[in-house]
C-alpha cells in the first residue's frame, strides 16, 4: 500500500512533523480552561449544495477515524476498523480528548490509586498501543515510532506510528482536557462556548512536554488540515445527534449519558466537530473552482447500544471484545510504560461481563443501502452515493460493462451519508436525503432537513433539489431523526418515511401531480433506524421496523390509504437490526433478519386474516436458514424459486444465496456499511458495495 508523501522534519532531538503550513489563529497555551472576550463570530464557509462540481480523482484508500476517547474505535466501530485494517487499508486514528478523566486508573482487586491524570491518559495510550499492535499481527509490546506532529496555527499533538508488512496504523493524540477547573466538560462546553480557551493535556512520558490549548475554530482548522493532508478515503466518527432518552439522574450519572440523551457528551462534541470540519474542508477545496474531495463518512452509535436489542452474534462478539483485552492490559504486565500499561477497569472479561452492553452491538447512525443502485432505461447501471457529502451519480460505461464513467455531481450538500432511492411509473428516479442545513457550533443554528431530488425525464438531468422541513417542529428534536426512506406504490404516489424524535414513524406523500403533502405522525411504538419498506401484490405499502421487543409494522387498510400502525408481530425473535421485506404473490410478504445476538437467519411470513385491529397470524411459521450464518442487516430480491438474499458472513464477507447455492466473495474489497442488492431486468442479481477507496464496485455471481 502507497504511504502518503513524507511530512517535513523540523527541528531537533525528538522529530517534529508538519502537517500544514497555511496561517491561523493559535490557541493560547494554559493549564487552565478560561473565557475570553467574544470573538467577532466567524461565519464557517458553507458547503455549495448547487450540483456541477468536478469530484476529485480516485485515490489510494486510507480510513481516518475520529474519536473522543481512547477506546472509542475498539467499543463502537469495530469490526469494521478490523476488517479494513485486515484487507490492507492504512489507518488514522485522532483522539480528540486526553482520556484521562478523574485520573483513576483503577485496576480491579487492587487499592483505588491517587488521581494522577498524566499518568491515566498515558496508560490509555499505551493500552491503543498494544491494542493495535494486536491488530496489525506484531508483538503486543512493539516498539511504536513516537514523534511530534506540527499542526494547523501552531497547535501541536503526538504521532505514534506502526508499520508491519505493507499496513500502518497513526494515532494521533490531540489531548484537549476532558473536564476544567470550573467543572465545566471539555469538549461539550468548546462546541457550545465560542469564548472557551480549552487546555491540553500532557501524557506523561509523551514527546510533547508542553501543554497548549484550543478554540472552538482552532479544533475545526487542525481537524480541517488532516483531512487536507491525510486525504482520507473514508472518515469514521461518532453520532451527532443521539437519540432522546429519559433516565433517572442515577442510572444517567452511573451511565456517564448526558442528561436527556442517549450517549457521552464528549462523543457527541467529537462527532458534531468532525462534521463541521469536513463542511468546511468540502467548502475550502471547492472554492475558485476547486475539486470536491472524494470520500464517504459513517457515524457509529454509541451508548444508544446499550438501550436497544444487541446485534453481535458469539463468534463476531468474541473477536470484537477480543481487542479490548490488550487495550485493558493488566498493572502486572510489563510493558515498558511507567505511567501504566493500559486502562485497568476494560481488560480481561470485563467488556463481555459489564452490564451496558456496550460490545455487544455495532450500529451506524445513518444505516441504509450504499450505494442505492438502479438500472437506466437504456439498461446500464446506475449507483447513487453520498461522496464528498455530496450525491453523486455514477453510471456504467455500457450495459453489463462493470466499468463507471466519471460521477456527476447532484449536489445537496452538505448530506448524511445514505440515499433513499426510488423509480417514478414513467422512469424517472427519486433521491431522497438527510441534509445538514446549518451545524455551527457555539450558540449557532444546528438544524437537519428532509430533501429530495427529481428527474426530470427518464435517464436524464435533474431538477432542483427541493426541501421538505423535518417532521419534528424544535431544532433540538429535528436533530434526531433518521435517514428517509422511499417507496412508489402502483397509483403513482411515492411514500417517503423518516424516524422521528420519538422514535417513531412520520411521512409525507408525493402525489402523482408531483405535490407533497404535509408531515403526518403515522404512530406506532418506538424502532430502530434502518426502516424496511415495501409494496405488496395488492398495491398495499408496507413499513417494518426493528424494536426493542417486536417486528413493528404499518401498513394501509387498501391502496390510496394512509399508512398507519398495526399490531405489532410478536411471538418471534427480536431483531438486531432492521429487517429486510420481501412481497409473496399471494399478497403475504415473507421478512427475513438476524434474532437479537444470533447468526442464524430468521424467515417470518405475515398473514393475511384482516381484523379492525390490524393483521393478524404473524409469525406462521417462523423458520431458520441453514446455511446463511452471519451478522448484520440482510437484502433480500424476489426470484423464480426462491428468494435471493444478500449479507454477510460472520468473517465479514459478503455471501449471496440464490436459487442456485450460496456463494462468498472472499477476493473483493471490504464492503462499507449496508451493501445493495439489486436484479436487472432480465431477473439477475448484481451486488454493489462501497469499497475503502470510496469507489463503488460489482458483483454479479
Amino acid at each position: 500500500m502507497t504511504d502518503r508523501p513524507a511530512l517535513r522534519e523540523s527541528g531537533s532531538g525528538t522529530a517534529r512533523r508538519t502537517v500544514l503550513a497555511a496561517a491561523g489563529a493559535t490557541g493560547l497555551a494554559a493549564l487552565t480552561a478560561c473565557t475570553a472576550p467574544s470573538p467577532p463570530r466567524r461565519r464557517a464557509p458553507a458547503a455549495d449544495p448547487m450540483p456541477g462540481l468536478v469530484i476529485s480523482t480516485s485515490h489510494p484508500a486510507l480510513m481516518l477515524q475520529v474519536l473522543a476517547h481512547p477506546d472509542d474505535d475498539l467499543y463502537f466501530m469495530n469490526p469494521d476498523t478490523q476488517q479494513a485494517l485486515d484487507g490492507g487499508t492504512p489507518l488514522v486514528c485522532v483522539y480528540l480528548t486526553g482520556g484521562e478523566a478523574t485520573g483513576v486508573n483503577r485496576a480491579p482487586g487492587r487499592p483505588l490509586p491517587v488521581p494522577d491524570k498524566a499518568a491515566y491518559s498515558s496508560a490509555r495510550h499505551q493500552g491503543l498501543r498494544q491494542a493495535y499492535a494486536t491488530l496489525l499481527g506484531v508483538p503486543m509490546f512493539a516498539e511504536w515510532q513516537r514523534s511530534v506532529m506540527e499542526l494547523h496555527g501552531g497547535h501541536r499533538a503526538e504521532l505514534n506510528t506502526l508499520r508491519h508488512r505493507g499496513r500502518k496504523v497513526d494515532l494521533i493524540f490531540v489531548n484537549t482536557a476532558m473536564h476544567t477547573t470550573y467543572g465545566r466538560l471539555g469538549l461539550p462546553s468548546l462546541w457550545q462556548d465560542r469564548r472557551l480557551v480549552l487546555p491540553t493535556v500532557v501524557a506523561e512520558g509523551s514527546p510533547l512536554r508542553k501543554a497548549g490549548s484550543y478554540t472552538y475554530d482552532g479544533l475545526i482548522d487542525v481537524l480541517a488540515g488532516l483531512f487536507e493532508h491525510y486525504r482520507p478515503s473514508i472518515v469514521h466518527t461518532m453520532d451527532p445527534d443521539p437519540d432522546i432518552q429519559h433516565s433517572s439522574e442515577a442510572v444517567r450519572i452511573r451511565d456517564s449519558e448526558q442528561p436527556g440523551y442517549s450517549d457521552h457528551p464528549d462523543h457527541t462534541a467529537a462527532a458534531l466537530f468532525t462534521w463541521a470540519s469536513l463542511i468546511r474542508w468540502v467548502a475550502r477545496s471547492t472554492r475558485d473552482g476547486g475539486m470536491v474531495p472524494s470520500f464517504a463518512v459513517t457515524s457509529f452509535r454509541g451508548y444508544y447500544n446499550r438501550h436497544w436489542p444487541k446485534n453481535l452474534p458469539p463468534a463476531v462478539l468474541t473477536g470484537k471484545a477480543s481487542h479490548l483485552v490488550p487495550y485493558g492490559g493488566s498493572a502486572d504486565w510489563r510493558c515498558g510504560n511507567p505511567a501504566g500499561c493500559g486502562d485497568y477497569n476494560v481488560g480481561g472479561d470485563r467488556p463481555l461481563t459489564n452490564r451496558k452492553g456496550w460490545v455487544r452491538s455495532t450500529h451506524y447512525r445513518y444505516p441504509g443501502p450504499r450505494p442505492t443502485l438502479t438500472t437506466e432505461p437504456d439498461g446500464r447501471l446506475v449507483s447513487y452515493e453520498v461522496l464528498g457529502l455530496r450525491a453523486v451519480r455514477r453510471r456504467e460505461s455500457a450495459p453489463g460493462s462493470g466499468v463507471w464513467d466519471a460521477p456527476d455531481d447532484l449536489g445537496g450538500g452538505p448530506l448524511a451519508p445514505v440515499l433513499g432511492g426510488t423509480t417514478l411509473p414513467d422512469g424517472r428516479h427519486v433521491l431522497a436525503a438527510l441534509r445538514f442545513s446549518a451545524l455551527e457550533g457555539h450558540g449557532a443554528d444546528n438544524e437537519r432537513e428532509i430533501v429530495v431530488l427529481e428527474q426530470r425525464y427518464p435517464g436524464g438531468a435533474f431538477r432542483a433539489w427541493t426541501g421538505l422541513g423535518n417532521p419534528e417542529r424544535g431544532h433540538d428534536h429535528g436533530r434526531r431523526i433518521g435517514v428517509p426512506v422511499v417507496v412508489t406504490a402502483p397509483d403513482g404516489r411515492v411514500h417517503l418515511f423518516v424516524r422521528n424524535a420519538e422514535k417513531g414513524l412520520s411521512t409525507r406523500v408525493r402525489e402523482a401531480d408531483g405535490r407533497w403533502s404535509a408531515w403526518r405522525d403515522t404512530g406506532g411504538g418506538e424502532v430502530q433506524d434502518g426502516l424496511g419498506a415495501v409494496v405488496d401484490a395488492l398495491g398495499r405499502v408496507h413499513v417494518f421496523a426493528a424494536g426493542r421487543f417486536a417486528v413493528h409494522h404499518w401498513t394501509q387498510d387498501e391502496p390510496g390509504t394512509q399508512v398507519t400502525a398495526r399490531t405489532q408481530i410478536t411471538g418471534v425473535p427480536v431483531p438486531g437490526d432492521g429487517p429486510a421485506a420481501l412481497p409473496g404473490a399471494d399478497g403475504s410478504i415473507e421478512l427475513y433478519y438476524r434474532a437479537a445476538a444470533k447468526a442464524a437467519l430468521t424467515t417470518v411470513r405475515t398473514g393475511e386474516t384482516a381484523e379492525e385491529t390490524g393483521i393478524d397470524g404473524y409469525g406462521r411459521p417462523v423458520r431458520d436458514r441453514t446455511g446463511f450464518d452471519g451478522y448484520g442487516p440482510v437484502a433480500a430480491a424476489g426470484a423464480p424459486g426462491a428468494p435471493v438474499l444478500l449479507g454477510r458472513t460472520t468473517s465479514g464477507f459478503l455471501q449471496l444465496r440464490t436459487p442456485a447455492g450460496l456463494r462468498v466473495r472472499r477476493d473483493a474489497p471490504v464492503a462499507l456499511d449496508g451493501p445493495v442488492l439489486h436484479l436487472t431486468p432480465d431477473g439477475r442479481p448484481v451486488v454493489a458495495a462501497l469499497g475503502p477507496d470510496a469507489l463503488p464496485w460489482l458483483w454479479r455471481p
